[in-house]
């Protein structure tokens, strides 16, 4: 009734009840930023605005699902009104709140103000027709009793007309009431007086009923009616964006929270040095924090002298402290550093270290193992320095190959990538010929490289093990760990690198504080 008073099955807005689609919302977004930026004037944008549209095409509304014929068109429009109605009961009362949600709200308010009409204008309807109905039957019904009122009061005047006291048998039933019994049986005045009395009362009263249903048939009036006509919003009432809003930071936080414990329970990388100690009984000798974006957090080779009161300079001092305090008491001279993969920050460590330990007037010397080192390749890339190659066995001949650099000594083992079992008799006859560098920091192949440099780290008098904040692996290291306990090295701990959060900054705002 709504539909085709309104004509709501080719009204457009109605047929377009929850707008557009997410494609179509996503393609006003490109396009009103390309036409903000400027853009939208350039050459390549109708390529580019071409393939956005095939790429969203699968988001937009579907064509085909359009109806064509005009029962689909009154089918489609019953769906979106079933859709778009809210009726609901106003507390424990008998009245009824009837709303629509349209995006036009003086298309909502018409709608819902139809349905109210047409619900009371249903109500008159029906009680009209079935007011009809009743009427029709009680003409049928009047019809049937009088022409048996009519037969019985026949019957009785004729029996009273012969004087006699009984009449044949075949003229005393009645409209099929059935015989009286058999022949014998007689039927008397006084019983046919009563059933044409009977027939009487019975044609009256269907009368009186059929003449109060014909007088009240122009006054039928619903069982319902409109208390307040439906008027259209001044604000949108759907969606409730303050709602929604609440709604969705709560769920964002609980959902954050959650993903953020499963994700912490199921990470097995290195975070905090209590996770060293637990799970490897060695401790952290420090935790290098993330320099900006200085070659990806690692901070740049030489970070601690450029930058000597940078936070990062002064945990790798800690660290330098930390490493001679667990070698007590042998003296630390050699000192090895090693990695799990190539990535974690092992040259960064190496360069740095030997940096702070020439900048204390120490004669530093670097012994570069790894031939895919970040530290060689920059140096051995570079036009000024020359690095022979160490195939001489003459140790006269290893002072020829050391060069300085930048207040620390380098010596690359150029050619040991294609023999590594030859690192352990490099190392051992280098650190042996060159007394007087001390100390002496090997750059030793990560643990993804194999197994072949484990031999030469028990030469070395302390092995630094470098691990990548967030990336490392616990099992992973957990089992260089062990590869260098079954060799006999001496570990001295685990340094981490690109700390995003430092365990122990709130110690260190305490020690800032002024003492009281």
């Amino acid at each position: 009734m709504v539909i085709d008073d309104l004509g709501l099955s080719t009204n457009p807005i109605f047929r377009n009840l929850h707008g557009p689609s997410f494609g179509e919302r996503l393609a006003r977004l490109w396009s009103g930023v390309a036409n903000a930026v400027g853009i939208s004037s350039r050459p390549g944008y109708v390529a580019l605005a071409g393939w956005l549209d095939r790429a969203l095409a699968p988001l937009h509304s579907n064509p085909d699902a359009t109806p064509t014929t005009e029962a689909e068109r009154q089918r489609f429009a019953v769906e979106i009104f079933d859709d778009g109605l809210d009726v609901q009961r106003v507390g424990v009362s008998y009245a009824i709140d009837i709303t629509f949600q349209s995006l036009d709200p003086d298309l909502a308010a018409r709608i819902a103000n139809a349905t109210a009409d047409a619900f009371v204008r249903e109500q008159v309807q029906t009680t009209t027709a079935v007011a009809g109905d009743r009427i029709a039957w009680l003409e049928k019904r009047m019809r049937e009793v009088g022409e048996q009122m009519n037969r019985a009061t026949k019957i009785a005047q004729e029996f009273r007309a012969k004087h006699d006291y009984s009449i044949d048998a075949d003229e005393t039933p009645i409209h099929g009431e059935g015989t009286l019994g058999d022949n014998t049986q007689q039927t008397t005045l006084e019983q046919l007086e009563v059933t044409a009395d009977t027939y009487r009362k019975m044609y009256e009263s269907l009368l009186a009923t059929y003449t109060n249903s014909v007088d009240q048939q122009p006054y039928l009036i619903a069982d319902a009616r409109v208390i307040t006509a439906a008027t259209s919003p001044i604000v949108e009432s759907q969606p409730r964006k303050k709602l929604v809003l609440a709604f969705g930071i709560l769920a964002g936080l609980i959902a954050g929270i959650g993903f953020a414990i499963a994700r912490r329970s199921l990470d097995r990388s290195v975070k905090r040095p209590q996770q060293i100690w637990v799970e490897l009984g060695v401790p952290c000798l420090g935790e290098l924090p993330r320099v900006g974006f200085r070659r990806a957090g690692f901070g740049r080779l030489d970070e601690a002298l450029r930058e000597p009161r940078s936070s990062f300079a002064l945990s790798l001092k800690a660290a330098k402290a930390a490493m001679s305090l667990a070698a007590s008491p042998q003296k630390l001279r050699s000192i090895g550093v090693i990695s799990v993969s190539p990535g974690d920050g092992k040259s960064t460590v190496v360069s740095n270290l030997a940096s702070l330990f020439g900048a204390s007037s120490a004669t530093v010397l670097v012994i570069n193992a790894d031939q895919k080192s970040a530290l060689g390749a920059e140096l051995l890339s570079s036009p000024e320095f020359d690095v022979p190659i160490n195939e001489s066995a003459d140790p006269k001949d290893i002072a020829k190959k050391i060069r300085y650099v930048d207040g620390m000594s380098f010596y690359a083992l150029k050619n040991v990538g294609d023999y590594p079992d030859e690192i352990p008799q490099c190392l051992e006859k280098i650190v042996k010929e060159a007394k007087s560098y001390d100390p002496v920091i090997v750059e030793l192949p990560p643990f993804t490289a194999g197994a072949d440099a484990f031999a030469a780290c028990p030469q070395l008098d302390g092995i630094v093990i470098v691990a990548q904040w967030g990336e490392t692996s616990l099992d992973q290291l957990a089992d260089l760990y062990r590869m260098l306990k079954n060799t006999k090295s001496p570990v001295l701990g685990v340094l981490l690198t690109r700390v995003r959060f430092v365990s122990n900054g709130g110690y260190e705002r305490l020690a800032a504080q002024a003492s009281r």
